[in-house]
């Protein structure tokens, strides 16, 4: 079966998507990639804390068996193993949610890892409402939290293509990374000529009236959103900040000068992650302009689907329109 096929309406699995009729999908778009990386650098090897199905790595682990390993329900040891793999020499791909490396692991990740600058990259699974399963397994204080610590990457990929590029790029960026992954069937969005570069936001719509900057899945959304806003007179154009670590502050307020007013969208709370980072370049740049950010509030989500919640929290594609139609 092949790798691309048209979603459509059906039971999907847990942390996958919302299916959008008429998206191109790639079927586990980080395994796929990693196994394939991984017979051109012998040095990797991949690990999941008993989360190998719901993270997408089991193509790696079916093309590598020697070289992948399962430690059970315990994200520190996942941790303190792969910050272990990387003084002998290997690059430690590990994968389990997010809310459970950031919750459960924060010292190791911090100390064990990026301390040390340890080769071990982190495709944290199911950040903020992709996952729909309540506080317990919903990372949405992540990029908060993980920007607190010191030589650490954050990455919050936009889609299949990019993730492909991401997984990649990841064995060659020193030290420590935390990707924030998209798993199962994942929308292809971006063009084939695009090209990602760590530290670098990328405009993947022009426009010429409001201007949107956000991150991860949300920017695809936010193109659908400005297509869909043209229909009605109101052209906006969308920066994507993949790397939310280090921050591209020139690419964002050079971008942010073109507009009479923003918006700042992301799978997260408004507190701590896109938002802040892009507020706080405004205001010490002496940048004032009217903004509107478009993300989770400081609170716990209850249970639900992705559709569900993102209708109930206002991150949902017609929130998106009255904020670049009506500005509200």
């Amino acid at each position: 079966m092949s790798e691309a096929l048209q979603a459509v309406g059906r039971t999907r699995g847990m942390g996958e998507l919302i299916d959008v009729e008429g998206k191109v999908t790639e079927i586990a778009p980080f395994g796929r990639t990693l196994a394939e990386l991984a017979h051109e650098r012998p040095e990797i090897v991949g690990l999941t804390a008993d989360m190998g199905r719901y993270s997408d790595i089991l193509p790696f682990r079916d093309a590598h068996p020697n070289r992948f390993f399962n430690v059970g329900m315990a994200e520190q040891n996942l941790i303190m193993i792969a910050a272990g793999m990387s003084k002998a020499g290997k690059i430690a791909y590990c994968t389990t949610y997010s809310v459970f490396i950031t919750r459960r692991a924060y010292d190791f990740v911090s100390i064990a890892c990026a301390h040390s600058m340890a080769n071990v990259k982190i495709f944290a699974g199911m950040p903020g409402l992709v996952n729909g399963y309540g506080a317990t397994h919903q990372a949405t204080e992540d990029i908060n939290m993980m920007r607190g610590i010191a030589d650490l990457t954050i990455i919050d990929p936009c889609d299949a293509t990019e993730l492909k590029q991401v997984v990649r790029a990841v064995a060659d960026i020193p030290g420590t990374v935390y990707v924030r992954s998209l798993r199962g069937k994942v929308p292809v969005e971006l063009g084939s000529d695009y090209q990602f570069e760590v530290g670098k936001a990328k405009v993947i719509r022009e426009g010429r009236d409001v201007g949107v900057i956000s991150t991860g899945y949300m920017s695809a959304r936010a193109r659908d959103a400005a297509d869909a806003a043209a229909g009605q007179g109101v052209d906006a154009a969308v920066l994507h900040v993949s790397t939310i670590k280090p921050f591209d502050k020139e690419t964002v307020l050079s971008f942010a000068q073109r507009f009479d007013r923003l918006i700042v969208a992301e799978n997260h709370k408004t507190t701590g992650g896109l938002a802040t980072l892009v507020v706080e370049a405004l205001y010490e740049a002496g940048i004032m302009k009217p903004l509107i950010k478009i993300g989770l509030a400081d609170s716990f989500f209850e249970c639900g689907s992705q559709e569900y919640l993102e209708a109930k929290y206002q991150v949902d594609l017609p929130h998106f329109m009255r904020a670049i139609v009506e500005g509200r």
